[in-house]
């Protein structure tokens, strides 16, 4: 349950955040455009609160938190009085207009910069992208990608850490191969060229370097316990962290996998669980819990999770650099950030990536919620690439997202006339239906991960 509602409190002020900064970047351009903003409001339905500026715009914080406008003088929607028609947005020219819905993702773009800075300039501090384990006979292994490897260029493209692979595979979703430079064991650079021709993201959360057949490198668990779950079997059975388990029914444990499968086929069974804790050998009489596996069996469940061995010296690197570096870093970072968002949307539509992979409010509530309980840099991390998304979306052409207003008023541009309001409603109509279909979707989705 404290999960549910860190996961939404998380959420809530997520979205809040680049809801307001979208919205701002349209208000913000909409004054400097001389156009009368009548309402700016964060959230919808009834206000919870509201104020008023000079200018009589009137600011509304809105009880249900999934999303904002910004409300304009517009003689489509209002009765204009003749001494304030100039004020009206359908009265500016069209050039004004298009920077009025451009600015709003504009501004999740410029948001996503200055987040990604900041970050920068704390400190990021990340894994080495070092193979681990290379699975038989899959695309890595087929290109002679070896255990140890330590991945340098992906192609032409230095990368740093396993998010920027990742990034760069997907990025090359659709070819027929990318090359990898990398330092082997034995310290030498080679080059292994993988096959990706007709490789595609089709399976739901199918991380696409297990796709291709690589787990990176993580030091071995131990039999040493790291975390105890509330309301656990573990707990129960008066488990605590630091103690390190030595064997199951006087059978001894050589490892933790091996632990593992001994409780997830003891489900609802009394078990003898020997362990060392402060040097002190001792027994416990614990009984592990049952859950539904993915294959529908029933599996025993305990509620802990293992201490890691150390990371070998130079794995882990943080990097801290200065604004300037920051902000150039965080430049480059948003722009690749964008072009994958769109490559991503095109795979959509080719089919090399499934629709099962589409998350909605319940996976971004999930991921915000696990962003900000790994610290303030995860937890930015996930703001700029929330923040980019969503100012991607809204670029996409359906005329009921800033992308479709966008397209009607260069349609206008080029023809030099607005397109018919017939034509915008009938938009407008088929623009929230595909909308609705594809939020409707994602949710399936995020019901189905849970």
């Amino acid at each position: 349950m404290f999960d549910f509602f860190w996961n939404l409190a998380s959420f809530i002020v997520a979205l809040s955040i680049l809801v307001t900064v979208h919205e701002y970047g349209h208000f913000w351009v909409a004054r400097r455009a001389k156009v009368e903003v009548l309402r700016f409001s964060i959230g919808f339905g009834k206000p919870l609160c509201r104020w008023y500026d000079k200018q009589g715009t009137e600011y509304v914080i809105a009880m249900i938190p999934l999303g904002g406008y910004v409300k304009m003088l517009d003689e489509r929607v209002d009765d204009v009085p003749i001494e304030r028609r100039h004020l009206a947005f359908n009265n500016k020219p069209v050039l004004s207009r298009i920077a009025v819905v451009a600015a709003g993702p504009l501004a999740n773009f410029l948001f996503a910069i200055l987040v990604l800075a900041v970050m920068y300039m704390i400190g990021v501090q990340s894994a080495k992208p070092v193979v681990g384990e290379v699975q038989v006979n899959s695309r890595a292994a087929m290109a002679n990608v070896q255990s140890g490897d330590h991945i340098l260029m992906m192609s032409d493209k230095e990368v740093e850490t396993w998010q920027d692979v990742t990034f760069s595979l997907m990025s090359h979703l659709g070819e027929e191969y990318i090359e990898v430079k990398v330092q082997d064991a034995q310290q030498q650079i080679a080059i292994r060229k993988i096959n990706v021709n007709g490789w595609k993201l089709d399976k739901q959360d199918e991380a696409p370097l297990h796709a291709i057949g690589i787990t990176p490198f993580r030091p071995a668990l131990t039999l040493t316990l790291g975390h105890i779950a509330d309301n656990s079997a573990a707990q129960q059975a008066g488990l605590k962290v630091n103690d390190t388990l030595l064997a199951v029914n006087n059978q001894p444990l050589s490892d933790w996998q091996q632990f593992v499968q001994i409780i997830q086929s003891s489900a609802n069974q009394n078990l003898t669980l020997s362990i060392e804790r402060n040097t002190i050998n001792q027994s416990l009489e614990i009984t592990p819990h049952e859950r539904r596996a993915d294959d529908g069996t029933l599996q025993g469940f305990l509620g802990v999770v293992p201490l890691l061995e150390k990371w070998p010296d130079g794995y882990i690197e943080t990097r801290h650099y200065g604004p300037w570096d920051s902000m150039v870093l965080g430049a480059e970072k948003t722009f690749d950030l964008i072009r994958l968002s769109f490559d991503m949307i095109g795979n959509l539509l080719s089919g090399q990536v499934s629709v099962k992979n589409l998350s909605g409010p319940v996976g971004i509530a999930v991921g915000a919620g696990n962003s900000v309980s790994y610290g303030i840099v995860a937890f930015l991390s996930f703001l700029a690439l929330i923040s980019v998304n969503l100012g991607v979306f809204n670029l996409l052409p359906l005329p009921v997202l800033d992308g479709g207003h966008l397209m009607y008023y260069i349609i206008e541009l080029i023809r030099k006339k607005p397109v018919s309001e017939k034509t915008q409603e009938l938009g407008f109509k088929v623009g929230a239906m595909v909308l609705i279909a594809l939020t409707c979707f994602a949710l399936l989705n995020d019901v189905s991960r849970l």
